[in-house]
């Protein structure tokens, strides 16, 4: 934590000493231009690696969110195809590649800065009440069994940037970020019919057959537990 911290300041006092603040505000890539200044014909390191670092990070990215898939799956929240484990790699194949299907898809959009809008406001929601419960938990079972417990200072910290990065948005990009939240609401009448609903025997043997075939496909079973 600490290593990421220094080179996050190290990397703002190397602009800072290389580009001056307002060509800092009016620049679109102020990397690439404090490259120009600095390497000269080398300058296209620079967009180099700032593409590794992003294609590095959108790797890291589509392996962990698809677990969130997984998991929901494994909750009875989303189709069971999704908790499926493929035999020879053991991995959630099927997550992943739900995942990696919906990041093409937002990909199709022109409106890259809108998609930022939109997931900026639902995912600082979403981890803002995440550590708010931390909160609420130690105030209302201060005595309950925690292995991992930090200070509650930390909670507070992040709770309260999660409130800026919510809020921000509704005054810079109110469309945006009411799209985003409609998007957000569209989960709970769909919730409500396909999860919360008892289906008909009908739909049942159709979502069996699909998973079925979809298993056939990707060589992937249900996930075992171990027994002692």
């Amino acid at each position: 934590m600490v290593i990421v911290v220094l080179v996050y300041l190290l990397t703002n006092v190397a602009f800072l000493t290389v580009v001056s603040p307002a060509e800092i505000i009016s620049s679109p890539a102020v990397a690439v231009l404090f490259a120009d200044r600095l390497y000269g014909p080398m300058a296209w390191i620079m967009p180099v690696m700032v593409a590794m670092s992003t294609f590095g990070t959108v790797n890291g990215i589509l392996f962990t969110s698809a677990r969130l898939f997984y998991v929901g799956a494994r909750e009875g929240h989303m189709p069971e195809i999704l908790t499926m484990i493929q035999v020879k790699l053991l991995t959630p194949m099927p997550a992943v590649l739900f995942m990696g299907t919906l990041s093409l898809l937002y990909l199709g959009s022109s409106q890259i800065y809108a998609l930022i809008n939109y997931v900026s406001f639902v995912c600082w929601l979403a981890i803002g009440m995440a550590v708010f419960s931390v909160i609420w938990f130690r105030w209302k079972w201060p005595d309950a069994p925690r292995p991992i417990k930090v200070h509650i200072i930390w909670p507070i910290i992040y709770t309260l940037g999660s409130i800026f990065l919510v809020v921000l948005p509704c005054i810079s990009a109110p469309k945006d970020t009411g799209i985003g939240a409609a998007i957000l609401l569209t989960g709970f009448p769909v919730y409500y019919l396909f999860v919360w609903l008892d289906k008909p025997a009908k739909i049942n043997r159709m979502l069996d057959s699909f998973t079925l075939a979809m298993q056939k496909l990707m060589i992937v079973v249900p996930e075992t537990k171990k027994t002692d």
